[in-house]
């Protein structure tokens, strides 16, 4: 996009550079003094120099300032340029800007002399008015200023002699994450030296930010790729500060540094790149003012298997630089592949070459091999059979689902690249994009590619948002292979598969995009949303996903916290702000109007196409974003003494800290949510837990019996043992802590990890600790205890409560509950730590073992010797004749041992059990003694006394 601004008509004329180090020196040295810019003009100035400014036939740039304000990935930018008139007769100004495609212009004001014009966004027309004060937008297309996903705004106004024009431009962009990073980036491109150059960016994230890299200035050729070879240090006079959650990075660089730079004025795009801190989660939940934006993006999953058919296209026009960077975008690409992944080339001109007819073959050294010596050997020839070459990769990737035992986890795609248009077979773009929809039938998703300036960005476009893909669009005359190769890291992961967002419906409203199709490794999925119940004090969160085996179900409730109306004072960049802008509403509305765009692309109905653009242009309209159905038109505001004033209108800060609740730290209100799952817990009285306490229940006999385990700080305990059998076993990692005073025990010892393994059906294992979740079953999934999440595979399901327990079910019929017991102030003799539950073990077999499971199939005998001692009644647990007595006696497999009466709390000390105590580590109760049932490593799966296996 072009946007140009006529006051006057004509077109900027080119003139020659004066010798710019002479203009460096002369521009320094004015800056050294204090006065304004209209003493600027009219100043005597030294000889040498007036002869330079004569020599300059346009208006000289005295001030270029960029501000821009990031709060939670949304983008705030304000530009504000000033030129100057110094000459003896009207010139023209060009105001010209690069802004990321996706950026939405909000606002643009200019002062010229003492008028003032203000732009008013209005509907487009279907005819433009040819009014010399309105704004003219030409189609996108690459010779009106499209490069690698930056438009080129343009001003152009005339400036009467000895005065000064000053435009100010607004413009605001949702952040996108892309190989693990947010990248913000300011094109400095004024094309002369400038008095005074300004870059300043402050970051808001509650998060937490982390990451923070500013890579030297990135020229033109290297626009679109990643991270640039030689990324080392920021450009001169950059300073860089951050605390935990905020960033300030200037970028103030004097006349000479500009030189240094540059000689003709065009640094370059200055660049910001940051990650926030985040984990598998919900994600990050915001809300504010009756709005809520959610980001998504999971850490620390395992890649899921490919199936993925390379198309290229290798006609006469590739010939060159083209194909050359293109084979050795792909040799890279090709090593990188998986071991589990399946893959297939297509290259094709007029003729289409299939390399492995039929199928997608295994990634094996000889077949990387060989694959390379096909793409070596392709040639430039012939015209461009994009339709046929689509029919012919999808057909062979669909027959290949259809015909093969694939992975059910693995994610299948296309990845077309072409350099121009259709000239062989098919060329009208509504057919192709027909075929290509109905041959892949939403069973995979196509990625597309375009290189230079022949390219149909429409068709490649349509067809990737037709298909669940993404398009990249490169110039020809740039590093085409670091692009190409950059790309593909960013779909080249694929970590999930069908993820689904849900918020209650009576709670929520106009809510974006909350099905996708994969999760790439390094990006971010993000839905907005309106709050309908402006008075509930939470929003439920749900997040559905397929992982690797496994079936992932994440959820929780977010607090709104209503009362709140605190500000945040003092953040860097909105010392002065108006707010006036609730940055959530309008991340929220730059959503919606993209996806109106998007869909209206897509759609072949003329009817829909109408309606869908009414309502992107109704929204914009609303929100005063210029889209392709909104125009700028230029308003004069009538005479004013003084120019706009440089302020930054700042989004609105209201209720970030308190009252904008993000889940990154966020606890459930105490006595809401944790109690809730707590009363949810169905469990048995057979457990261990605290220091370590053990109680067995025996509902049959009616009563239970508990004993204590003096372990030593490292000792590894076997608590169920049934490797043999139902191939489950339980090992607990005990944590040594100083003995309260006055206490009888040297020190103190608890859980800290629990181990749970099994190998039937399959090889799994968990490792728990009151922080965070490994599970590994040939693929490593971690989880934090501090968020409520469920996993599920075949044969094993994780069910997590926030902050208060895991559940454990194998195959439907074991189940284990672990309780988390952890202090925001512990005492000396206080430790973080875990308390094991039996829930349901009808899935163990009768010979199962260890402290706890040698009596889940066995009962016990209490017997009762008369002494002279007052009885009284035992509890509900007991039968009534059975009374509390000092030489009561349990028949434990024809053993006998004493036991006294005791009462024991558990459940975090939410009930209290009466038991009878055995004494000195369970003597004579358990089978051998305590140190039999140590283990080796957490991971020993012994099932007897003297012998040890490892999973």
């Amino acid at each position: 996009m072009i946007l140009w601004l006529w006051l006057c008509w004509g077109f900027p004329t080119s003139a020659g550079q004066p010798d710019s180090e002479l203009m460096a020196r002369y521009l320094e040295e004015q800056l050294l003094a204090d006065y304004s810019i209209a003493e600027q003009v009219a100043r005597r100035v030294p000889r040498q120099a007036k002869f330079l400014q004569r020599l300059e036939t346009r208006p000289r740039m005295s001030e270029f300032n960029v501000r821009s304000t990031i709060i939670s990935r949304y983008a705030f930018t304000t530009v504000s340029c000033t030129m100057v008139n110094s000459g003896s007769e009207a010139r023209e100004a060009v105001f010209e800007m690069q802004i990321p495609a996706a950026a939405f212009i909000s606002n643009f004001t200019m002062s010229i002399g003492n008028k003032t014009y203000y732009g008013e966004v209005t509907g487009r027309e279907k005819k433009n008015s040819s009014d010399d004060k309105t704004t003219h937008k030409k189609p996108p297309s690459p010779a009106d200023g499209r490069d690698n996903g930056y438009e080129t705004f343009k001003a152009s106004v005339f400036i009467p002699r000895k005065m000064q024009a000053r435009f100010l431009l607004h413009y605001e962009e949702l952040l996108q994450r892309r190989l693990g990073k947010y990248e913000y980036t300011v094109s400095i491109r004024p094309q002369q030296l400038v008095g005074r150059l300004r870059v300043e960016v402050n970051i808001l994230e509650n998060s937490g930010i982390v990451s923070l890299e500013v890579p030297p200035l990135r020229n033109s050729k290297q626009k679109g790729s990643g991270k640039a070879e030689g990324d080392v240090s920021p450009p001169p006079s950059t300073v860089i500060g951050h605390t935990k959650t905020l960033a300030k990075v200037t970028f103030n660089p004097s006349v000479v540094e500009q030189t240094r730079i540059a000689r003709n004025g065009i640094l370059g795009d200055f660049i910001i790149r940051y990650d926030v801190n985040r984990e598998l989660s919900v994600g990050d939940v915001q809300i504010l003012n009756g709005y809520f934006v959610h980001y998504f993006a999971p850490t620390d999953l395992p890649p899921l298997p490919k199936n993925v058919v390379f198309v290229l296209d290798s006609s006469a026009s590739m010939v060159g630089t083209k194909l050359k960077q293109t084979k050795e975008a792909l040799f890279t690409i090709l090593q990188d592949l998986r071991p589990e992944d399946h893959f297939n080339i297509i290259g094709f001109s007029n003729r289409i070459k299939v390399w492995q007819q039929d199928r997608l073959v295994p990634v094996t050294p000889n077949n990387i091999r060989d694959a390379k010596k096909y793409i070596h050997n392709m040639s430039p020839t012939g015209g461009t059979n994009i339709n046929g070459a689509l029919q012919t990769g999808a057909k062979l990737l669909s027959d290949y689902i259809a015909q093969n035992d694939i992975d059910a986890r693995s994610v299948s795609l296309i990845i077309f690249l072409t350099d121009g248009r259709p000239t062989v077979g098919e060329t009208q773009s509504s057919k192709i994009l027909s075929n290509t929809k109905d041959a892949i039938r939403d069973k995979f998703c196509l990625f597309t590619i375009g290189i230079g300036n022949d390219v149909d960005h429409k068709l490649l476009e349509r067809m990737a948002l037709e298909n669940c893909g993404m398009t990249r669009h490169f110039q020809e005359d740039e590093d085409a292979a670091s692009h190409l190769k950059g790309f593909y890291d960013e779909i080249g992961t694929p970590l999930l598969s069908d993820i689904r967002v849900d918020y209650p419906e009576d709670d929520v409203e106009q809510v974006t995009q909350n099905f996708f199709p994969n999760y790439f490794n390094g990006s971010e999925i993000i839905i907005a949303g309106k709050l309908i119940n402006r008075t509930s004090d939470k929003l439920h969160v749900e997040v559905t996903a397929s992982n690797s085996k496994k079936y992932i179900l994440l959820k929780t409730d977010v607090a709104i916290d209503l009362p709140s109306r605190n500000d945040i004072r003092g953040v860097p960049g909105l010392e002065d702000g108006k707010g006036d802008k609730n940055y959530i509403e309008r991340a929220w509305s730059y959503l919606t109007i993209k996806e109106l765009l998007n869909s209206r692309l897509k759609s072949d109905d003329s009817r829909e196409k109408d309606s869908l653009m009414e309502k992107a242009k109704s929204m914009a309209l609303a929100y005063n974003f210029v889209t392709p159905f909104t125009v700028l038109k230029m308003r004069e505001a009538g005479l004013r003494s003084e120019p706009p004033q440089e302020e930054f209108a700042s989004p609105s800060t209201d209720g970030i800290g308190e009252k904008l609740q993000s889940l990154q730290g966020h606890r459930a209100p105490p006595g809401i949510r944790r109690e809730q799952d707590k009363q949810r817990i169905k469990i048995s009285k057979t457990s261990a837990d605290g220091d370590p306490h053990f109680v067995i229940d025996f509902p049959s006999s009616k009563f239970s019996v508990c004993f204590n385990i003096d372990g030593e700080p490292g000792d590894i305990l076997r608590l169920v043992s049934d490797h043999k059998e139902s191939g489950v076993t339980v090992n607990g990692q005990l944590i040594g802590a100083p003995a309260p005073p006055n206490g009888h025990k040297k020190h103190r010892t608890y859980f800290s990890t629990i181990t749970i393994l099994s190998n039937k059906p399959e090889r799994s294992y968990l490792e728990i600790t009151p922080r965070r979740i490994i599970l590994d079953d040939g693929e490593r999934l971690v989880l934090s205890c501090g968020r409520s999440a469920v996993v599920r595979s075949r044969s094993l399901e994780v069910s997590i409560s926030a902050n208060s327990n895991i559940t454990v079910t194998i195959r439907d019929t074991i189940s284990f509950v672990i309780l988390i017991h952890r202090y925001k102030k512990p005492a000396p003799y206080q430790r973080n730590h875990l308390g094991f539950y039996i829930s349901n073990s009808k899935g163990l077999s009768s010979d199962s073992h260890g402290l706890l499971g040698q009596f889940l199939n066995h009962e016990v005998k209490l017997l009762q010797e008369p002494l002279n001692t007052s009885p009284h009644q035992v509890g509900q647990n007991q039968t009534d004749e059975l009374k509390p007595n000092p030489t009561n006696t349990l028949k434990v497999k024809g053993r006998l041992v004493p036991v006294m009466w005791k009462q024991r709390r558990i459940y975090n000390g939410q009930q209290e059990v009466e038991c009878w105590f055995a004494k000195n580590n369970a003597d004579k109760l358990i089978d051998g003694n305590y140190k039999d049932y140590l283990a080796s490593h957490p991971f020993d799966t012994g099932t007897s006394f003297g012998t040890m296996n490892s999973l």
